[in-house]
């Protein structure tokens, strides 16, 4: 098989929700074409919540690999039948296909589970060259002569993250540089969050960029573009030894961006770790506070307390860092009380966004199998499975009330009063986000009437 054209698509997103606006792609849409480039193909990623795809240049591809988590993935298998009527190759890779390969292959020609840098390059040469051996290709599942599904063994996590190149953003369609950068400087995670799929797809244990290969890569976005940078590892300061080292050395070299990550309420103790945040250039720090209900912080296995959690938003907020506080609502220990204290809490102590999202057992967690077991699952349509819809019985309330309260949490939050307090301070960011939420608050009630009065809640 000769294979020149290579097109990769990220599936876009089935639903609206408060950070619609500022979509922040998948890394591996971008480095796996990255990687192929180098080697001479000639690649082009289409990223669906950034822009509309040119199905031209796809339909004319000798090969198209789709990238799919678990809310997208009806739309990824309808993009892949498509192809597959143009006997058009498609492989598809992402968490939903590592978790359901089988699923997945019921559209696709092959699927990479996992971590898929090595997999994709090797597959590619057996397709050119017939080697290596299919059968020997670590992470791949694929059909047999006799159409049986194959699922080679897993390949082991890959430890030299330096080894890749730095993630070329020009290779994706009308990709503007004006768009929020990612930016992933470590992979995997030890904690065992209940409804996570982290460890299941990148491992129990941290692997790390070298501090030097981060920089590198921070001089080279911030050279690029004006916009914020999102540092989308699990836990930014994981090691926070090493997360002030690169601060520092942000500092020092005079790496001047603006940068929002993801941590845990842990980095409120370390006052020096939060100076050098804000003095890099930090604007946000996106935290897992998930709830406020001692019963279901211990549920979830968070390793956090409420106070904690206290501590982290007044230690934060004293450095000028903002917080987007995330917030997961529906556990068997929840009530509709613990919705309302939730809204009330993140109202009270001044976070600046949040999300409340709806618990939801997606495939590759303890949860979904807890749910399966029980027989509380309401469904399977994946493109409900994205935190903003009901898609199992709750313990101590109703699936409607559990998905109507969730949201009227939201329009607490972004009211009106946080819309004109943002205003009066000219602060026109926080102003359109409150309009937007109250938008996105709006326009989901609506549809989550629908997709209720669509439920047989004695199904199952």
């Amino acid at each position: 098989m000769v294979i020149k054209r290579v097109s990769f698509i990220e599936a876009g997103s089935p639903g609206l929700h408060i950070f619609s606006k500022f979509p922040i792609p998948r890394l591996g849409a971008v480095l796996l074409p990255t990687i192929l480039r180098e080697r001479g193909y000639e690649v082009k990623a289409f990223i669906e919540d950034v822009a509309e795809p040119d199905w031209s240049f796809i339909e004319s591809s000798d090969l198209v690999c789709i990238s799919t988590i678990t809310s997208t993935a009806i739309r990824a298998y309808r993009m892949a039948k498509r192809l597959k009527a143009l006997d058009i190759p498609v492989i598809i890779g992402g968490t939903h296909p590592t978790f359901l390969p089988d699923e997945a292959l019921e559209y696709a020609d092959f699927v990479i589970r996992g971590e898929g840098e090595h997999a994709l390059v090797e597959l590619l040469a057996y397709l050119e060259k017939g080697t290596p051996a299919l059968m020997g290709i670590r992470g791949l599942s694929h059909r047999n002569k006799d159409g049986r599904n194959v699922h080679n063994p897993s390949r082991e996590f890959i430890q030299d993250l330096d080894s890749f190149p730095e993630p070329d953003f020009s290779l994706v369609h009308n990709w503007s540089p004006s768009n929020p950068y990612p930016v992933s400087t470590s992979r995997g995670c030890p904690y065992d969050c209940t409804f996570c799929s982290v460890i299941s797809m990148f491992g129990r244990s941290y692997r790390f960029k070298s501090v030097e290969a981060t920089l590198k890569e921070l001089k080279y976005v911030a050279s690029v573009s004006k916009a914020t940078k999102f540092i989308v590892d699990d836990n930014f300061a994981a090691n926070q030894r090493r997360t002030k080292e690169i601060l520092r050395g942000m500092i020092a070299e005079g790496i001047k961006t603006r940068w929002s990550a993801q941590v845990r309420t842990d980095v409120a103790r370390d006052p020096e770790l939060l100076r050098l945040m804000a003095d890099s250039g930090c604007h946000t720090l996106y935290i897992g506070f998930e709830s406020i209900n001692p019963r279901t912080l211990k549920a979830y296995n968070k390793k956090q307390d409420r106070q904690d959690i206290i501590f982290c938003i007044r230690k934060v907020r004293e450095y000028g860092i903002h917080i987007h506080g995330m917030f997961v609502l529906g556990a068997d220990t929840d009530d509709v009380e613990t919705i309302h204290r939730t809204a009330d809490f993140a109202t009270s102590f001044g976070i600046d966004t949040v999300q409340f999202m709806i618990l939801t057992p997606l495939p590759g967690t303890p949860l979904l199998h807890d749910m399966m077991k029980s027989g509380r699952l309401l469904h399977t349509d994946w493109s409900k499975y994205d935190a903003q819809y009901v898609v199992f019985r709750p313990r101590f309330m109703s699936p409607t009330t559990l998905q109507i309260e969730s949201f009227r949490a939201m329009g607490r939050f972004y009211s009106w009063r946080y819309i004109l307090s943002h205003l009066a301070r000219l602060d026109f960011h926080y102003t359109a986000i409150g309009i937007f939420g109250k938008t996105a608050v709006h326009k989901s009630l609506k549809v989550s009437s629908t997709y209720l009065d669509g439920l047989d809640f004695n199904s199952g």
